[in-house]
């Protein structure tokens, strides 16, 4: 399932942008144009997350972030406030409001992208156990050990990151523009045969000791880790 992102901006080709970004990261996403709409969209399904531009119609970006956070079923929710006021004072009061991120316009959609997977992956606890587990598979992240069938997968650091990733978001295709992005870190300078080299490789550790193939490879789109049959 897609996490949503609530845009809560009031200048249309900001939002249109920011719609185009995030559908191509796989993210599902929601509009309000004022605090007001934003505050019932809110109620009526809860997003994931919240990208809040700062001055708005009727409510302020400011009063909107200070009443998510006083209602107790929101009080986690993540909020980035969007902004292109860029003083330190500014600053001080969007984070103060409850923002756990400040923005300043303009901004790279790249770097607002992996802020924003950064809020949300910080509400998102880990197992109890600290283990994801997937059909036969088990990755025990305290230890940084993974298991196949009861069996130890030998892996990379990289290949390790990659399982990780795909473990998190069982059945979800993934290009290799966004593995880079959420694997290597979105300042990485690399070519995207990288992810397919790195690919072949976590694919023969899981293969190892027989067993099906969990990574499925969806032709001039990308990879998945995915146990249906095919």
């Amino acid at each position: 399932m897609k996490p949503v992102v609530l845009i809560v901006e009031d200048e249309a080709p900001l939002v249109t942008m920011l719609r185009y970004n995030l559908e191509r990261e796989g993210f599902a996403v929601d509009e309000a144009a004022n605090g007001e709409e934003a505050l019932l969209r809110i109620a009526e399904r809860r997003p994931d997350a919240v990208l809040l531009d700062w001055m708005l119609p009727h409510v302020s970006g400011l009063e909107v972030c200070r009443q998510i956070r006083q209602v107790p079923s929101t009080r986690s929710l993540p909020v980035i406030m969007l902004t292109a006021r860029g003083e330190e004072g500014d600053r001080i009061r969007g984070l103060d409001s409850g923002a756990d991120d400040y923005v300043v316009k303009p901004f790279s959609p790249n770097e607002l992208i992996a802020r924003l997977r950064a809020v949300i992956r910080r509400t998102q606890p880990e197992p109890e156990d600290g283990v994801l587990r997937y059909a036969d598979l088990e990755m025990n992240l305290i230890a940084h050990r993974a298991y196949r069938a009861g069996k130890a997968i030998h892996l990379g650091p990289t290949e390790f990151r990659l399982l990780r990733h795909f473990t998190q978001n069982p059945g979800r295709v993934f290009s290799r523009e966004q593995l880079l992005h959420r694997v290597w870190g979105h300042d990485a300078e690399l070519e995207l045969r990288t992810v397919d080299v790195h690919i072949r490789r976590l694919r023969r550790a899981l293969n190892a000791n027989g067993g099906s193939d969990l990574l499925r490879t969806v032709r001039s789109v990308g990879y998945a880790l995915d146990s249906s049959e095919t």
